[in-house]
């Protein structure tokens, strides 16, 4: 039987929340309290996620329907469409589609496909904390280095400097997106090449040290904790994996016949699969680990 306004309205709250479906991931939340809201429940890059359609009756079937299909149609544009709301109701009416804001969050979408969520979350959140709310809901056609250069020296006055840079990087790649779908004449923040000062190169701590090295395998070995912690910083050296990676890898990705660890591209950061060899003496440590664990390594 097709769902009607009536059947939606005649609905009755019960003493847990359920829900009502309308069709292909749209359905009505139904609340203890008689409260009823429409969502629409998407995945994006395989995280399932949920957007709010408004509440019935002030949304009517037809209407959280008509929601629904631009919803879909934005993600098969590449966006996300509570990235697009967000950014929308954040833009002054006028600049809803032109705003530096709108285009950031578009750009981001785009390549999100290919970014890791950590990448994707930190460079949303430095635009959020130090660019959206000096130039966010300008129309970035209009936006002019100086005030760029503005927004970026407040992050190089709180001794920042990193970060402002990256954030100069970040800027130019949003106009150059902005260009290339025909709402900016050109790269502004190129003009900013210079204007920040530099900063000073670091490198990460690191052990070179041959005797030293020994020393740290040593005490790696000796260490009398959990037998999976144990077994796992015997391996880090022996497949040089980002931490991540192996704490989270899977029994499934273990090809014992051929000696390799398959890593989906899901969980690189590059979002490349990732074929690891295993040596003898790696095999041997996941064959002593693998009655110990389920799933999970």
């Amino acid at each position: 039987m097709a769902l009607t306004d009536t059947a939606l309205r005649n609905a009755k709250p019960k003493a847990k929340a359920y829900k009502i479906y309308a069709g292909e991931g749209l359905f009505l939340l139904v609340n203890p309290t008689g409260g009823k809201w429409w969502r629409f429940k998407y995945r994006v890059h395989g995280k399932e996620k949920q957007l709010s359609l408004g509440t019935y009756p002030e949304i009517g079937l037809k209407l959280a329907r008509e929601r629904c299909t631009q919803a879909r149609k934005d993600m098969e544009n590449g966006i996300d469409p509570a990235l697009n709301r967000k950014a929308i109701k954040f833009a002054a009416p006028e600049d809803v589609t032109n705003s530096f804001e709108v285009v950031a969050r578009e750009w981001i979408s785009k390549r999100a496909a290919v970014w890791a969520d950590s990448h994707s979350s930190k460079i949303i959140r430095r635009l959020e904390l130090d660019i959206f709310p000096w130039i966010g809901k300008r129309p970035i056609n209009e936006i002019k280095p100086p005030e760029i250069l503005s927004a970026l020296r407040r992050i190089e006055n709180r001794g920042a400097g990193d970060t402002a840079h990256r954030a100069l990087q970040n800027c130019g790649q949003i106009f150059r997106y902005a260009v290339a779908t025909g709402r900016a004449e050109r790269d502004y923040a190129a003009d900013l090449r210079g204007a920040l000062a530099p900063v000073k190169e670091g490198h990460f701590a690191a052990i070179t040290d041959p005797k030293a090295i020994g020393g740290l395998l040593r005490a790696m070995d000796a260490y009398h904790g959990s037998i999976v912690t144990k077994c796992a910083m015997r391996l880090a050296p022996l497949v040089f994996v980002r931490p991540g990676e192996l704490r989270k890898a899977q029994w499934t990705e273990i090809d014992f016949g051929t000696a390799t660890w398959n890593i989906p591209a899901e969980r690189m950061k590059m979002r490349e699969a990732h074929i690891v060899p295993l040596s003898r003496q790696a095999i041997e440590i996941l064959e002593e680990l693998k009655p110990l664990t389920g799933d999970s390594l």
